[in-house]
């Protein structure tokens, strides 16, 4: 008997799940920030937050990996990180 695949979740794709994640991540912050959840709402809240909070770095250090592939294909350990003018 084939397994079903309809239950799985379906995922957008990495920048619109970055942009969600990080979406949520400052919704959550603000709710928790203005101090009205109870000590489980809270607990609850900071589990998820932490879980989005690595997805999005997941996502930023796949977005750095592939940022040193382009500035270095033959050796992307070594190349060069890009400074900033912003500082």
């Amino acid at each position: 008997m084939a397994k079903s695949t309809s239950n799985a979740p379906t995922t957008p794709s990495p920048p619109a799940a970055f942009e969600q994640s990080l979406d949520e991540l400052e919704a959550l912050v603000a709710r928790m920030e203005q101090g009205d959840l109870s000590l489980d709402d809270s607990l609850a809240a900071f589990e998820r937050g932490v879980a989005l909070y690595r997805n999005c770095q997941g996502a930023l250090d796949q977005a750095e990996l592939r940022v040193r592939k382009l500035l270095d294909p033959e050796a992307p350990d070594h190349a060069e990180p890009f400074e900033s003018d912003a500082l």
